[in-house]
Order: C-alpha cells, then sequence, then structure tokens
C-alpha cells in the first residue's frame, strides 16, 4: 500500500522536523528545546538499533549489511560508502514516519533527522522544519570529540589506518552533503549555519520564533474575579471565539454572575491579550451533582493551539481546586487521549442533558 504524499504530511502536523549537515547542531538544539518547552524528542539516530531488529534483508538490505570491522567498513569507497547512507536512511524513513504519526497524535512531538530539501517539500510545511547547517569540510575530528558519539570514535579508531579511514569518512560526508548545505542557504527554508558562532540560547530563541512557540513564561494565567474588567475582556473573548457550541451558555454564566462561592474562571493572557479560558465548577452540563468539583470551559484560540496552553489552564485551575481542600477534580470529553496526557484516568461514560454520551475522566490532586 502506498500513501499519498498529502495524506503522510496531514498525519505529521504535529511534528517539528531539526535537521541539517553533520556537526550542524540540531541533536544539542532539538535537545534545548524540548526540555525548554517540555516536548518529547524522537532522534532517529537513537531509533535505528530499534528499526533495524524490526527490518529484513530483503525489505531494507542497507540496514542489514554487517561489517567484520573497521577496515571493511571504511575499506570502501566514497561512492560506495555514501550510497550505503543514502540507502540507510531512504530505509529507515517509513519506520520514522510511523513512529511519529503515532507519537503526535494528541501532541506535538520534535524530531531530530536527516531529511533533504526534496523530502522536507513532501512531508511538512516550511514553518514546521528547521535547518541546521555547517559547511561538510573536515568533520570527523569534530564529530568525534561528542561524549554522544563515543562509539563511532572507538570504531574509527579500531582501524588499522586510523588517517585514512578518517579521510574517507570526510569525503564522504563532504560529497555527501555539499550541495545539501549550499541548496539550503539559497532556499527560502529557515535555516542556521553553526559557523555564524550564535549561542545555543540565542539558537533555541530564534527557532522557537519561527515555530511559533510561546515561552512558558510568556502566558500568564489569571483568576477572573467578577466585575473587573479581566472578566468584561474574558466575556468579549467568548463572544467572538469559534467555540459556536458553548459560547452562548459560557457568555450567558458570565454575563449574569452565574457563578457562585469558590466558582470561578481562568484566562490565559499573551501579550495583553487573552487567548484561552478555563472555569472551576460545582456540576457542569451533566445530571450528576454528585461529582465535583469539575475543570470545564476548556478552550485556546486557533493561532496559540500547540503551546501547552490548555495544559497550562488545566494545571492552574487544579493548583486553585488542591487549596480549597478538594483532593480530586472531573473533566469530560468526546474525546479519548487527550486529556490522559496531563494525568487524568477514565472514569465511566456520562449522559448529558441533551442526551448524548461523553467521556469523564479524573484526576486525584494529592
Amino acid at each position: 500500500m502506498i500513501f499519498q504524499d498529502n495524506i503522510i504530511k496531514q498525519h505529521l502536523k504535529n511534528v517539528y522536523f531539526i535537521t541539517g549537515t553533520p556537526c550542524g547542531g540540531k541533536t544539542t538544539v532539538s535537545k534545548a528545546l524540548g526540555e525548554r518547552f517540555g516536548i518529547p524528542v524522537y532522534d532517529i539516530d537513537r531509533m535505528f538499533p530499534i528499526h533495524q531488529l524490526m527490518s529484513d534483508e530483503v525489505s531494507q538490505p542497507a540496514m542489514n549489511r554487517s561489517f567484520k570491522d573497521a577496515d571493511e567498513f571504511f575499506g570502501r569507497s566514497v561512492r560506495e560508502y555514501r550510497e550505503w547512507l543514502i540507502n540507510n536512511t531512504a530505509e529507515q524513513l517509513g519506520f520514522v514516519l510511523l513512529d511519529l504519526i503515532k507519537l503526535s497524535q494528541d501532541g506535538i512531538v520534535l524530531c531530530d533527522c536527516h531529511l533533504t530539501l526534496e523530502q522536507a517539500q513532501k512531508l511538512t510545511d516550511p514553518s514546521r522544519i528547521a535547518f541546521f547547517i555547517k559547511e561538510p569540510v573536515d568533520l570527523v575530528d569534530e564529530y568525534c570529540s561528542r561524549p554522544d558519539h563515543k562509539g563511532f570514535c572507538d570504531f574509527i579508531h579500531s582501524a588499522s589506518d586510523i588517517e585514512k579511514a578518517k579521510a574517507t569518512c570526510n569525503e564522504t560526508l563532504h560529497t555527501l552533503n555539499e550541495a545539501n548545505y549550499t541548496a539550503v542557504k539559497n532556499s527560502g527554508y529557515f535555516w542556521i549555519d553553526r559557523s555564524e558562532g550564535k549561542t545555543v540560547a540565542e539558537t533555541v530563541r530564534l527557532t522557537a520564533e519561527h515555530f511559533g512557540w510561546l515561552s512558558p513564561d510568556e502566558v500568564n494565567i489569571e483568576k477572573v474575579n467578577k466585575g473587573t474588567a479581566l472578566e468584561a475582556e474574558l466575556l468579549r473573548f467568548v463572544e467572538n471565539c469559534s467555540w459556536d457550541d458553548t459560547k452562548q451558555h459560557i457568555s450567558e454564566m458570565i454575563r449574569n454572575h452565574e457563578l457562585t462561592d469558590w466558582e470561578t474562571m481562568f484566562a490565559a493572557i499573551v501579550d495583553g491579550k487573552i487567548v484561552g479560558m478555563a472555569s472551576a465548577l460545582k456540576t457542569d452540563y451533566y445530571p450528576l451533582p454528585e461529582i465535583t468539583p469539575w475543570v470545564s470551559c476548556i478552550f485556546v484560540s486557533e493561532g496559540y493551539r500547540g503551546h501547552r496552553i490548555s495544559e497550562k489552564l488545566i494545571s492552574h485551575a487544579n493548583s486553585y481546586l488542591k487549596e480549597l481542600g478538594f483532593e480530586r477534580s472531573y473533566i469530560p470529553s468526546v474525546t479519548v487521549g487527550l486529556y490522559e496526557l496531563y494525568g487524568y484516568r477514565y472514569l465511566k461514560d456520562i449522559t448529558n442533558y441533551g442526551g448524548g454520551t461523553d467521556h469523564l475522566f479524573f484526576k486525584d490532586l494529592k
């Protein structure tokens, strides 16, 4: 079965790609971005041994080719070495895409990988890929100097003629990446050349801006008190949001001050404007008075989705409820697999006042 590129691209819409040439800094930046934004990083080099076990000699011959020692491995011609590297990457790509489709179903994934410009055009949009490059000249010594490449370093130093092995490897990497290095610089894609001397922090900032990611400290969650300017602003936000099925009910709840006692709304604010909301309620749209409290009215504007704002809203609401002495909170949903990411567990199916069936999830706040 062959899947068309547009189908694969649609299923990869939650995947952001970090790619480029060897020693361009992509692994370092991927790790820093993942830590900064709390996003899982998928490293295809680390996954290669797993994919190799899943492969077979007929379908993935390059992935299954073995070498008795470093002399045989580096004793190949540059052309043979280059073709083997290309075929390895191509054969692994199928495993990678299936992994990414599965991992990104319910959230953003950052992929540290090897993609050419042609592959990038087929698999993703320019806004979701960044190229980190370095002129591919004399890369082996730098590559071997990194602790995470110790295995390769030991292997190449086990060759009978180490300098010849290094020369073969350097020439192979140069011929493999020279054209791509030039093409990336002349493309309309986002790229950073490591030789420009940018710090990791600066590179992470520029890449996050390119991806449109908000840093956690750029999102402020505020409790909305009755009769305040923030309440009026939230009402305008709800009235103009795209949540057509529910916005009239929430608008009336805010306008008529229907929240009582500890019940409240929360607003997510970016650059002084509301971009999302959530609530802590005694009851929700279900005839279940014995169940309380509910975290509800969770909504984030389309342009700000993918920044974990929903998670911050839910976390803030739960912290508020925990301070009030509640030991558990509940969230209703029509979907499965979303709120589990935030620590919730499925409890049971429930029927709403309209007769529809939803799923009820709970989280212990202890």
